[in-house]
């Protein structure tokens, strides 16, 4: 295995996050979501990096095989979004997923985030685990906040409540 390191997106990324993405949705998930469907990810600056939000990659000698997005909802609020991994890449042993996701979290806590959303379909059973280990709490639907942006796909909800966050209301 090569050395995986996160990054901030950049243009340079553009290409490697829809031959990640993409596959993984429509082979791996039999997810039919097309880019007409996921107009984000052809501008990901002008969509993420609003407020709190951002975009981050996780690279493995300069190839994307992981992503993670916070979408800033204003009010302290964010989603998760984007999170995907190379399946080479996936599990505790490599750690691809948790190093993303604290990467998100920190730069929430930064940011000042009093929590963070997401919506997710129903037969990601592995997801589901990852982020119920990692202190995301399931929630109904109607406990989103109006501004949470569904997606076809999203059965799912859950939030996480970040203690820096909460600290400074």
């Amino acid at each position: 295995m090569r050395m995986v390191e996160i990054s901030r997106y950049a243009e340079i990324h553009q290409q490697g996050v829809l031959d990640l993405i993409q596959p993984i949705q429509q082979l791996e998930l039999r997810i039919p979501l097309t880019l007409r469907d996921q107009p984000d990810l052809l501008d990901i600056p002008a969509f993420y990096r609003k407020g709190a939000g951002d975009f981050w990659v996780a690279l493995a000698g300069g190839e994307v095989i992981g992503t993670i997005a916070l979408l800033d909802l204003g009010n302290g609020e964010g989603v998760l979004r984007k999170m995907f991994v190379s399946a080479p890449y996936r599990g505790a042993v490599h750690g691809v997923a948790r190093r993303l996701l604290d990467t998100l979290l920190c730069w929430g806590d930064v940011q000042r985030l009093r929590c963070i959303y997401l919506g997710t379909a129903a037969k990601l059973h592995a997801a589901h685990r990852f982020y119920e280990k990692n202190d995301f709490r399931r929630i109904s639907r109607r406990e989103l906040p109006a501004a949470f942006p569904v997606m076809a796909v999203d059965t799912m909800f859950y939030r996480l409540e970040l203690a820096t966050g909460m600290a400074a209301v």
